[in-house]
């Protein structure tokens, strides 16, 4: 099992950036391809962006695309998420999931392992 920790959000103005963080424990980090969601009040979760074991992959959904980045660091057990030009509709709570399969369609159900969510609000 993995045990994952958001951190990193907060308020921003529209146009600014935040990175968001997600610290791993209790397993393998590297064992597991690591993903970014996050979920709107009164909208389903939505993914974001997945990057692979060795970080060799990345995809990001058309709607982050160009703004938001992904990236991991193995050695320190930690996966990141990069958000630039941020828009009020980015406002969400955030959250890392982990799985041990690569799988870019973004179903909520196929993670086993999620964290307790870091709430990022754009103001305009």
């Amino acid at each position: 099992q993995v045990q994952l920790v958001e951190s990193g959000g907060g308020l921003v103005q529209a146009g600014g950036s935040l990175r968001l963080s997600c610290a791993a424990s209790g397993s393998t980090f590297s064992s597991y391809a690591m993903a970014w969601f996050r979920q709107a009040p009164g909208k389903e979760r939505e993914f974001v962006a997945i990057i692979s074991r060795s970080a060799v992959s990345t995809y990001v959904a058309a709607s982050v695309k160009g703004r938001f980045t992904i990236s991991r660091d193995n050695a320190k057990n930690m996966g990141y998420l990069q958000m630039n030009s941020l828009q009020p509709e980015d406002t969400a709570v955030y959250y890392c999931a982990a799985d041990r399969r690569y799988d870019i369609s973004g179903q909520v159900l196929k993670y086993d392992y999620w964290g307790q969510g870091t709430q990022v609000t754009v103001s305009s």
